[in-house]
């Protein structure tokens, strides 16, 4: 396979303190080329303070969450008492046209809003918990206000789907990324017609199974790159509050080290890959 460059981006930093913690160290080590932020969760004030040396290390997104903790405003129809539904719902009610529109448009708004907020900024792109940004209704929804905010062709997206013979190659959690991949159709050119960018090629879905070697699952997400290949991953350590919202914590520590390892490098060398961040593509 010819060299090639790709991101790695970290996903659910303000999750919890101990994964914001963990991020911030692959970042400084040169292991992160992104992360996007989980603006929603209580941690997040304190946790963009932390981001504030890393704007020249990592592009910094928000994380769109509608299925982990609680909105930030009210939303009857959707968070009845208070909390997110699971994603199961989230997607049945996007397949069925009933997701409740006002009340996620103004959630969608809200979380950039925080964003901005704290970072004194527009993010370098967005996308999403669980995927959600990919959902019927919520694409659009989500586009819509960043056109509304000016930010076509400045702020990119997270195309969560890639090729099936991509999704073949890798066979890490295929039948995951799979179902995704069939979500996301029409994600791109969606995107591509309002002004935004996406990238090109997408993998690192996981089992969160400690039991499984990361690092052998790690070179598969970097078989059959695309263009502008994104690899996500979940890197962190394990904390009280990872606990309680009931949190994969294991995997997310052994990513965390795999990182931070040698074998980190070697991998990288053995597939000719070098990370980059989204302008570093040609």
């Amino acid at each position: 396979m010819p060299p090639f460059s790709f991101m790695l981006c970290a996903d659910d930093y303000a999750l919890a303190p101990g994964v914001s913690r963990g991020i911030l160290e692959a970042i400084a080590a040169g292991r992160l080329t992104a992360t996007s932020a989980m603006t929603n969760m209580p941690s997040w004030p304190s946790a963009a303070r932390g981001l504030a040396g890393f704007a020249d290390r990592a592009d910094v997104g928000v994380h769109l969450n509608l299925t982990c903790g609680a909105p930030l405003g009210s939303m009857p129809g959707f968070a009845r008492g208070g909390a997110f539904p699971k994603i199961g719902a989230v997607v049945a009610g996007a397949l069925f046209g009933r997701l409740p529109e006002v009340e996620i448009r103004a959630e969608i708004t809200r979380q950039i809003d925080a964003f901005v907020e704290a970072m004194g900024r527009p993010p370098d792109f967005i996308d999403g918990h669980q995927h959600v940004q990919v959902l019927r209704g919520v694409r659009r929804w989500l586009m819509e206000d960043m056109v509304r905010r000016g930010w076509a062709g400045e702020v990119w997206l997270r195309d969560s789907g890639d090729r099936w013979s991509a999704l073949l190659a890798r066979r890490v959690e295929a039948f995951k990324a799979a179902e995704i991949a069939t979500l996301s159709l029409g994600f791109a050119a969606m995107a591509g017609s309002m002004g935004m960018g996406v990238n090109r090629g997408f993998s690192g879905f996981s089992s969160f199974d400690d039991r499984r070697c990361y690092a052998v699952d790690f070179a598969t997400y970097l078989s059959a790159p695309g263009r502008r290949h994104l690899v996500m991953c979940h890197p962190g350590h394990a904390d009280r509050e990872l606990a309680k919202l009931g949190e994969i914590e294991e995997s997310r520590q052994s990513e965390l080290a795999f990182l931070l390892s040698d074998g980190f490098s070697a991998v990288l060398k053995a597939r000719g890959a070098r990370l980059a961040r989204w302008n570093g593509f040609a």
